[in-house]
């Protein structure tokens, strides 16, 4: 497994695949399986039974996990996605912003 610099509440943009150039936040990061699922970004119908909580059943749209390969971070001084990398300040370690140096 390895490290990974996304985080959930990141905001993010898709940089390959079907909804390349999508934005969203990230709802939830699935450490195990490299995936991170963003909201409003591979959307998919989920079919779903008849049960006490949904009486009607039927149809429902939700978000389905993406690699995090595909997704990259955006820098929030330029608007624009960013690779990330790790300082030590003090005796801390914050995640930086490669294009503008920030910390995010």
């Amino acid at each position: 497994m390895i490290k990974l610099k996304i985080k959930s509440g990141d905001v993010v943009k898709v940089i390959a695949g079907d909804h390349k150039g999508a934005e969203g936040k990230v709802l939830r990061v699935l450490r195990e399986k490299n995936k991170a699922v963003v909201e409003g970004v591979n959307m998919v119908s989920k079919h779903t039974k008849p049960s006490a909580k949904n009486p009607q059943g039927g149809i429902v749209k939700k978000e389905a996990p993406i690699h995090i390969s595909n997704i990259a971070l955006i820098d929030p001084k330029t608007k624009s996605a960013t690779k990330v990398g790790v300082k030590v300040e003090g005796d801390k370690k914050v995640r930086i912003s490669k294009k503008s140096n920030q910390v995010l």
